[in-house]
């Protein structure tokens, strides 16, 4: 990959991973929910997603899923009726308060955080779309396929990385301010709220 393709790609996803969305809000959502243990697992989840979504471009299964309507939109179904799902739990959820920035959880929780942050990647299909739309733009036929999407793969999951943990550090650090506070649970409330409202947006794009 030629250096000023490598530079217009670092800036593009740099534009893209600073543009909140479902991803971001997850995140964040975790972080005033979880601290930044919490949020530091769902991440991860979702740095795993652009790998799946990486490697269905590089043999050709985005393209497939793609060309066929239904799938898509079964996706989207799918995917928005989860970050809803994700919303309504931490939105009727009993506030923990002080615990939500100080408790350390199992690792089993944790596993659970990755494999929602996972859900959250993999059941957007906008997401999949967009890469798979992106990604040729960027392609070289004077260089190895395999290593320039190893290369655009290393940088999307180093940029978003750096992205969604500084979105969540932002908000762990709002939830510790507020612990002990009443406003802490509207907060989270509020993350809730906006997973849902993505949610909703997710639900009524058309394609």
């Amino acid at each position: 990959m030629a250096l000023d393709t490598f530079l217009l790609y670092l800036a593009t996803w740099t534009l893209v991973a600073l543009s909140p969305g479902p991803a971001v809000m997850f995140s964040m959502s975790q972080a005033a929910r979880h601290g930044m243990r919490g949020a530091v697992a769902g991440t991860a989840g979702i740095l795993l997603g652009h790998v799946f979504v990486f490697g269905a471009v590089a043999f050709g299964l985005a393209a497939l899923l793609a060309s066929y309507s239904g799938a898509v939109t079964t996706i989207r179904i799918v995917g928005a009726l989860y970050l809803m799902y994700l919303g309504a739990k931490m939105l009727f959820a009993k506030p923990r308060g002080s615990a939500a920035v100080t408790e350390t959880p199992a690792p089993l929780a944790h596993g659970g955080l990755i494999l929602q942050g996972l859900a959250v990647q993999l059941t957007n299909p906008k997401l999949l779309l967009f890469v798979l739309a992106l990604l040729p733009q960027f392609i070289s036929p004077d260089y190895p396929l395999p290593l320039q999407l190893a290369i655009m793969l290393t940088v999307t999951v180093v940029i978003d990385g750096i992205a969604l943990l500084a979105y969540a550090h932002l908000a762990a650090h709002g939830a510790r301010a507020l612990k002990g506070s009443r406003a802490l649970a509207w907060v989270e409330r509020a993350f809730g709220g906006a997973l849902i409202f993505f949610g909703l947006k997710l639900l009524l794009t058309r394609r």
